[in-house]
């Protein structure tokens, strides 16, 4: 895994997506590939809160259609009241995958997002940023 503070991350001007990342990056250096999705969970939390990065983790969500509201969805980390974090650790990310995200942002009236998945042997390769 590349380092939070290695070039090619900091072509990213957000500032807050940076220091997730780097965040993320750090557990995934921990802990490495293989593990289920709710482990590396927990330790982003825990990775989030001793950087002081705000978060709230499975964040509701109202989903509404043509103006009733029809149920309720989570996201698994809201970072900032901003940021959606979408967390997998699967073989691959699907077209699907991104396509829940986008739902997610549509619903919660956000802009930005970032989907990861844990079982690459580079989290940087499971990495993708979803902007509305």
């Amino acid at each position: 895994d590349r380092r939070a503070d290695d070039p090619d991350l900091q072509e990213d001007k957000d500032p807050l997506t940076y220091e997730v990342i780097g965040a993320a990056i750090e557990v995934h250096r921990e802990l490495g590939p293989g593990y289920l999705e709710a482990l590396y969970e927990s330790a982003l939390a825990h990775e989030l809160t001793l950087r002081g990065i705000p978060f709230t983790r499975q964040h509701p969500i109202t989903v509404t259609y043509k103006g009733r509201a029809i149920g309720e969805c989570r996201l698994d980390f809201l970072v900032k009241d901003e940021l959606i974090l979408e967390l997998k650790a699967i073989e691959t990310l699907a077209p699907i995958h991104i396509a829940q995200v986008i739902s997610y942002l549509k619903a919660s009236r956000k802009r930005k997002a970032l989907l990861m998945n844990f079982k690459e042997l580079r989290l940087r390769d499971g990495v993708k940023r979803i902007v509305l």
